[in-house]
Protein backbone atom coordinates (compact mmCIF):
# COMPACT_ATOMS: atom_id res chain seq x y z
CA UNK A 1 0.00 0.00 0.00
CA UNK A 2 1.41 3.44 -0.91
CA UNK A 3 0.45 5.75 2.08
CA UNK A 4 1.39 9.48 1.45
CA UNK A 5 2.97 11.17 3.33
CA UNK A 6 1.09 14.31 5.38
CA UNK A 7 2.30 17.96 4.53
CA UNK A 8 3.00 20.31 7.07
CA UNK A 9 1.89 23.90 6.26
CA UNK A 10 2.58 27.34 8.14
CA UNK A 11 0.61 30.08 7.42
CA UNK A 12 1.74 33.54 8.20
CA UNK A 13 -0.67 36.20 8.62
CA UNK A 14 -0.19 39.88 8.44
CA UNK A 15 -3.46 41.77 10.10
CA UNK A 16 -2.40 45.23 8.97
CA UNK A 17 -1.00 44.24 5.33
CA UNK A 18 -2.99 45.21 1.84
CA UNK A 19 -6.59 47.08 1.72
CA UNK A 20 -8.90 43.86 2.42
CA UNK A 21 -10.37 42.37 5.16
CA UNK A 22 -9.03 39.60 6.68
CA UNK A 23 -11.22 38.71 9.74
CA UNK A 24 -12.21 35.93 6.91
CA UNK A 25 -9.49 34.73 6.37
CA UNK A 26 -9.19 31.72 9.29
CA UNK A 27 -12.77 30.91 7.75
CA UNK A 28 -11.46 30.69 4.10
CA UNK A 29 -8.53 28.62 4.95
CA UNK A 30 -10.45 26.17 6.94
CA UNK A 31 -13.07 25.70 4.02
CA UNK A 32 -10.54 25.26 1.45
CA UNK A 33 -7.65 23.42 2.90
CA UNK A 34 -7.19 19.87 1.89
CA UNK A 35 -7.79 18.82 5.50
CA UNK A 36 -6.87 14.97 4.62
CA UNK A 37 -3.62 15.32 3.26
CA UNK A 38 -2.16 18.83 5.48
CA UNK A 39 -1.53 19.32 9.10
CA UNK A 40 -1.62 23.22 8.98
CA UNK A 41 -1.06 26.27 11.72
CA UNK A 42 -1.61 29.68 11.85
CA UNK A 43 0.85 32.40 13.16
CA UNK A 44 -0.09 36.02 13.34
CA UNK A 45 2.46 38.80 12.81
CA UNK A 46 2.36 41.30 15.99
CA UNK A 47 5.38 43.46 14.48
CA UNK A 48 8.07 44.40 11.64
CA UNK A 49 10.07 41.32 10.93
CA UNK A 50 8.10 39.07 12.97
CA UNK A 51 7.48 37.05 9.36
CA UNK A 52 11.09 36.59 9.71
CA UNK A 53 10.73 34.77 13.15
CA UNK A 54 8.24 33.07 12.11
CA UNK A 55 9.08 31.53 8.94
CA UNK A 56 12.92 30.74 10.40
CA UNK A 57 11.00 28.76 13.11
CA UNK A 58 9.06 26.35 10.75
CA UNK A 59 12.42 25.98 8.31
CA UNK A 60 14.48 24.93 11.78
CA UNK A 61 11.59 22.61 12.62
CA UNK A 62 11.45 21.14 9.21
CA UNK A 63 7.79 22.59 7.86
CA UNK A 64 7.64 21.52 4.65
CA UNK A 65 6.13 24.84 3.66
CA UNK A 66 5.14 28.50 4.67
CA UNK A 67 2.69 30.55 3.07
CA UNK A 68 3.20 34.19 3.03
CA UNK A 69 -0.78 35.80 3.58
CA UNK A 70 -0.58 39.32 3.16
CA UNK A 71 1.66 41.13 0.19
CA UNK A 72 4.91 41.62 -0.88
CA UNK A 73 6.36 42.57 2.56
CA UNK A 74 5.04 39.85 4.57
CA UNK A 75 6.40 37.47 1.47
CA UNK A 76 9.90 39.43 1.67
CA UNK A 77 10.59 38.30 4.85
CA UNK A 78 9.07 35.33 5.01
CA UNK A 79 11.06 34.21 2.24
CA UNK A 80 14.47 35.74 3.08
CA UNK A 81 14.13 33.27 5.73
CA UNK A 82 12.92 30.11 3.62
CA UNK A 83 16.35 31.00 1.06
CA UNK A 84 18.67 28.36 0.91
CA UNK A 85 16.71 25.85 2.73
CA UNK A 86 14.26 22.76 1.85
CA UNK A 87 11.09 24.57 3.00
CA UNK A 88 9.03 26.25 0.56
CA UNK A 89 7.35 29.70 -0.02
CA UNK A 90 3.71 29.78 -0.33
CA UNK A 91 1.58 33.03 -1.08
CA UNK A 92 -1.95 33.96 -0.26
CA UNK A 93 -1.92 37.54 -1.44
CA UNK A 94 -3.80 39.89 0.22
CA UNK A 95 -1.80 42.76 -0.44
CA UNK A 96 -2.05 45.96 -2.21
CA UNK A 97 0.31 45.35 -4.91
CA UNK A 98 0.92 41.84 -4.67
CA UNK A 99 3.63 42.05 -7.71
CA UNK A 100 5.66 38.60 -6.84
CA UNK A 101 1.92 36.57 -6.46
CA UNK A 102 0.61 38.53 -10.08
CA UNK A 103 4.33 37.44 -11.97
CA UNK A 104 3.93 33.82 -10.95
CA UNK A 105 0.10 34.15 -11.84
CA UNK A 106 -1.16 33.01 -8.15
CA UNK A 107 -4.66 33.72 -8.33
CA UNK A 108 -5.96 36.51 -6.62
CA UNK A 109 -9.18 34.81 -5.32
CA UNK A 110 -8.13 33.00 -1.98
CA UNK A 111 -10.51 29.61 -3.09
CA UNK A 112 -8.10 29.17 -6.25
CA UNK A 113 -5.32 30.05 -4.64
CA UNK A 114 -5.28 27.74 -1.71
CA UNK A 115 -6.36 24.79 -4.48
CA UNK A 116 -2.21 25.50 -5.64
CA UNK A 117 -1.31 25.39 -1.68
CA UNK A 118 -3.21 21.85 -1.58
CA UNK A 119 -1.12 20.85 -4.90
CA UNK A 120 1.82 21.60 -2.88
CA UNK A 121 4.15 21.75 -6.77
CA UNK A 122 7.66 23.48 -5.88
CA UNK A 123 9.57 25.00 -8.22
CA UNK A 124 12.95 26.56 -7.55
CA UNK A 125 13.45 30.38 -8.30
CA UNK A 126 15.88 33.27 -8.14
CA UNK A 127 16.60 35.62 -5.28
CA UNK A 128 18.04 39.24 -5.18
CA UNK A 129 20.01 40.95 -2.62
CA UNK A 130 20.63 44.82 -2.18
CA UNK A 131 22.99 45.53 -0.12
CA UNK A 132 22.59 41.90 1.44
CA UNK A 133 19.27 42.70 1.95
CA UNK A 134 16.73 39.69 0.18
CA UNK A 135 14.44 40.79 -2.76
CA UNK A 136 12.09 38.41 -4.49
CA UNK A 137 10.71 40.83 -6.80
CA UNK A 138 12.09 43.57 -7.36
CA UNK A 139 14.36 46.82 -6.02
CA UNK A 140 15.76 50.28 -7.50
CA UNK A 141 16.90 53.65 -6.59
CA UNK A 142 15.26 57.05 -7.71
CA UNK A 143 11.71 57.93 -8.05
CA UNK A 144 10.06 54.65 -7.33
CA UNK A 145 12.40 54.21 -4.52
CA UNK A 146 11.35 57.92 -3.42
CA UNK A 147 7.69 57.11 -3.57
CA UNK A 148 8.22 54.04 -1.62
CA UNK A 149 9.26 55.69 1.28
CA UNK A 150 6.39 58.27 0.54
CA UNK A 151 3.77 55.14 0.39
CA UNK A 152 5.03 53.77 3.81
CA UNK A 153 3.89 56.89 5.51
CA UNK A 154 0.72 56.99 4.16
CA UNK A 155 -2.35 55.61 5.97
CA UNK A 156 -4.14 54.79 2.98
CA UNK A 157 -2.76 51.24 0.45
CA UNK A 158 -3.70 50.40 -2.40
CA UNK A 159 -3.22 51.46 -6.34
CA UNK A 160 -4.63 54.93 -6.23
CA UNK A 161 -2.69 56.19 -2.89
CA UNK A 162 0.01 55.05 -5.19
CA UNK A 163 -1.00 57.09 -7.61
CA UNK A 164 -1.83 60.27 -5.80
CA UNK A 165 2.14 59.82 -3.80
CA UNK A 166 2.93 59.44 -7.52
CA UNK A 167 1.41 62.37 -9.07
CA UNK A 168 2.44 65.17 -6.23
CA UNK A 169 6.03 64.58 -6.71
CA UNK A 170 6.41 63.47 -9.92
CA UNK A 171 6.44 66.66 -11.47
CA UNK A 172 9.11 68.05 -9.11
CA UNK A 173 11.48 64.99 -8.44
CA UNK A 174 14.84 65.75 -10.06
CA UNK A 175 16.38 63.08 -11.79
CA UNK A 176 20.00 62.41 -10.22
CA UNK A 177 23.13 60.69 -12.47
CA UNK A 178 23.93 57.03 -11.42
CA UNK A 179 27.52 54.96 -12.13
CA UNK A 180 26.50 51.47 -13.54
CA UNK A 181 28.82 49.00 -13.48
CA UNK A 182 28.29 45.25 -14.81
CA UNK A 183 30.60 42.58 -15.87
CA UNK A 184 30.52 44.01 -19.15
CA UNK A 185 32.07 47.34 -18.17
CA UNK A 186 31.10 51.05 -16.72
CA UNK A 187 28.02 53.38 -17.85
CA UNK A 188 26.82 56.66 -16.44
CA UNK A 189 22.81 57.54 -17.29
CA UNK A 190 21.24 60.46 -15.75
CA UNK A 191 18.13 58.89 -14.70
CA UNK A 192 14.74 59.29 -12.93
CA UNK A 193 14.59 55.89 -11.63
CA UNK A 194 16.91 52.61 -12.18
CA UNK A 195 14.57 49.37 -11.40
CA UNK A 196 16.52 45.99 -10.87
CA UNK A 197 13.67 43.28 -11.93
CA UNK A 198 13.81 39.67 -10.39
CA UNK A 199 10.48 39.02 -11.24
CA UNK A 200 8.86 41.26 -13.79
CA UNK A 201 6.71 43.99 -12.09
CA UNK A 202 6.39 46.37 -9.27
CA UNK A 203 2.78 45.06 -8.70
CA UNK A 204 -0.80 45.52 -9.72
CA UNK A 205 0.61 44.49 -13.40
CA UNK A 206 2.25 47.55 -13.71
CA UNK A 207 5.11 45.71 -15.81
CA UNK A 208 8.80 47.61 -15.26
CA UNK A 209 10.50 44.94 -16.39
CA UNK A 210 8.28 43.14 -18.42
CA UNK A 211 10.57 39.95 -20.11
CA UNK A 212 11.76 39.20 -16.61
CA UNK A 213 11.96 35.78 -15.62
CA UNK A 214 12.18 34.54 -11.95
CA UNK A 215 14.38 31.56 -13.06
CA UNK A 216 17.08 32.51 -15.58
CA UNK A 217 19.81 33.91 -12.77
CA UNK A 218 19.87 37.20 -14.49
CA UNK A 219 18.92 40.94 -13.34
CA UNK A 220 16.71 42.90 -15.88
CA UNK A 221 17.60 46.08 -15.42
CA UNK A 222 15.11 48.96 -16.48
CA UNK A 223 16.24 52.65 -16.71
CA UNK A 224 14.12 55.46 -17.08
CA UNK A 225 15.45 58.35 -18.60
CA UNK A 226 14.57 62.64 -17.90
CA UNK A 227 11.24 62.73 -19.70
CA UNK A 228 8.38 65.85 -19.90
CA UNK A 229 5.24 66.03 -18.82
CA UNK A 230 3.53 65.42 -21.78
CA UNK A 231 5.41 61.57 -21.92
CA UNK A 232 3.84 61.15 -19.29
CA UNK A 233 0.27 59.27 -19.70
CA UNK A 234 2.09 57.09 -22.63
CA UNK A 235 4.47 55.98 -20.23
CA UNK A 236 1.59 55.47 -17.65
CA UNK A 237 0.17 53.22 -20.59
CA UNK A 238 2.99 51.31 -21.70
CA UNK A 239 3.96 50.13 -17.71
CA UNK A 240 0.14 48.39 -17.68
CA UNK A 241 0.43 46.83 -21.16
CA UNK A 242 3.35 45.32 -20.77
CA UNK A 243 5.35 47.56 -23.53
CA UNK A 244 7.14 49.85 -21.56
CA UNK A 245 10.58 48.67 -22.72
CA UNK A 246 9.64 50.03 -26.16
CA UNK A 247 9.48 53.46 -25.02
CA UNK A 248 12.09 55.94 -26.24
CA UNK A 249 12.88 57.28 -22.62
CA UNK A 250 13.30 53.64 -21.59
CA UNK A 251 16.95 51.34 -21.71
CA UNK A 252 17.26 48.11 -20.85
CA UNK A 253 20.14 45.31 -20.11
CA UNK A 254 19.93 42.13 -18.01
CA UNK A 255 23.48 40.92 -16.07
CA UNK A 256 24.46 39.05 -13.17
CA UNK A 257 25.24 41.76 -10.89
CA UNK A 258 25.08 45.62 -10.50
CA UNK A 259 26.71 48.05 -8.71
CA UNK A 260 25.41 51.43 -9.17
CA UNK A 261 27.00 54.79 -7.60
CA UNK A 262 25.13 57.70 -6.84
CA UNK A 263 26.76 61.42 -5.95
CA UNK A 264 25.54 60.73 -1.75
CA UNK A 265 23.49 58.09 0.10
CA UNK A 266 19.86 58.32 -0.63
CA UNK A 267 16.67 56.32 -0.37
CA UNK A 268 16.57 53.04 -1.98
CA UNK A 269 13.65 50.24 -2.13
CA UNK A 270 13.50 46.08 -1.96
CA UNK A 271 9.98 45.07 -3.03
CA UNK A 272 8.77 48.55 -1.98
CA UNK A 273 10.15 48.73 1.40
CA UNK A 274 12.11 51.91 1.35
CA UNK A 275 15.39 51.79 2.98
CA UNK A 276 18.62 54.08 3.18
CA UNK A 277 21.70 53.40 1.70
CA UNK A 278 25.27 54.71 1.49
CA UNK A 279 26.55 56.12 -2.20
CA UNK A 280 27.43 52.57 -3.71
CA UNK A 281 25.07 50.18 -4.15
CA UNK A 282 25.49 46.05 -4.80
CA UNK A 283 22.69 44.70 -6.60
CA UNK A 284 22.78 41.15 -7.20
CA UNK A 285 21.05 37.81 -8.68
CA UNK A 286 20.83 34.39 -6.73
CA UNK A 287 20.10 31.44 -9.23
CA UNK A 288 17.38 28.74 -8.07
CA UNK A 289 17.60 29.59 -3.97
CA UNK A 290 14.06 29.22 -2.87
CA UNK A 291 12.18 26.68 -3.08
CA UNK A 292 8.21 28.45 -4.18
CA UNK A 293 4.94 26.72 -4.73
CA UNK A 294 3.56 27.60 -7.81
CA UNK A 295 0.39 26.86 -10.10
CA UNK A 296 0.35 23.67 -12.44
CA UNK A 297 -1.77 25.45 -14.30
CA UNK A 298 -0.72 29.69 -15.26
CA UNK A 299 -3.96 31.38 -15.62
CA UNK A 300 -5.46 35.26 -15.62
CA UNK A 301 -7.13 36.41 -12.91
CA UNK A 302 -10.14 38.75 -14.46
CA UNK A 303 -11.00 40.04 -11.18
CA UNK A 304 -8.07 41.02 -10.42
CA UNK A 305 -7.33 42.30 -13.61
CA UNK A 306 -10.62 44.21 -14.18
CA UNK A 307 -10.01 46.06 -10.67
CA UNK A 308 -6.91 47.08 -11.49
CA UNK A 309 -7.71 48.35 -15.13
CA UNK A 310 -10.40 50.51 -13.06
CA UNK A 311 -7.81 51.77 -10.82
CA UNK A 312 -5.69 52.31 -13.63
CA UNK A 313 -8.38 54.46 -15.58
CA UNK A 314 -9.23 56.45 -12.39
CA UNK A 315 -5.04 57.37 -12.49
CA UNK A 316 -5.08 58.05 -16.23
CA UNK A 317 -7.76 61.12 -14.91
CA UNK A 318 -5.42 61.83 -12.13
CA UNK A 319 -2.57 62.46 -14.09
CA UNK A 320 -4.52 64.29 -16.96
CA UNK A 321 -5.82 66.84 -14.48
CA UNK A 322 -2.16 66.78 -13.03
CA UNK A 323 -0.86 67.88 -16.38
CA UNK A 324 -3.54 70.75 -16.88
CA UNK A 325 -2.93 71.89 -13.18
CA UNK A 326 0.99 72.17 -13.72
CA UNK A 327 0.61 73.91 -17.43
CA UNK A 328 -1.65 76.46 -15.74
CA UNK A 329 0.94 76.89 -12.84
CA UNK A 330 3.68 77.21 -15.04
CA UNK A 331 1.57 79.73 -17.39
CA UNK A 332 -0.43 81.94 -14.79
CA UNK A 333 1.22 85.07 -15.84
CA UNK A 334 0.04 84.60 -19.64
CA UNK A 335 -3.07 83.13 -18.49
CA UNK A 336 -3.72 86.62 -16.37
CA UNK A 337 -2.48 89.06 -19.20
CA UNK A 338 -5.16 86.77 -22.01
CA UNK A 339 -7.57 87.81 -18.96
CA UNK A 340 -6.74 91.13 -19.09
CA UNK A 341 -7.15 91.70 -22.75
CA UNK A 342 -10.47 90.15 -22.91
Amino acid sequence: MNIQKRRSVVFIINPVSGIQDKDSVIRRIEEGIDKDGIDWTIRYTGHAGHAVEIAAEAARAGVDSVVAVGGDGTVNEAGRSLTGTDTALGILPFGSGNGLARHLQIPMDTRKALEVINEGLIEQVDCGKINGTPFFCTCGVGFDAFISFKFAEAGKRGMLTYFEKTLLEALNYQPETYELETEGGKVKYKAFLIACGNASQYGNNAYIAPRATITDGLLDVTILEPFTVLDVPSLAFQLFNRTIDYNSRIKTFRCKSLRIRRAEPGVAHYDGEPMVTGADIHVEIINRKLNMVVPREKEKDATGMLSTAADFFSGIKMINDAIVDDIVRRNKSLIRKLTKKE
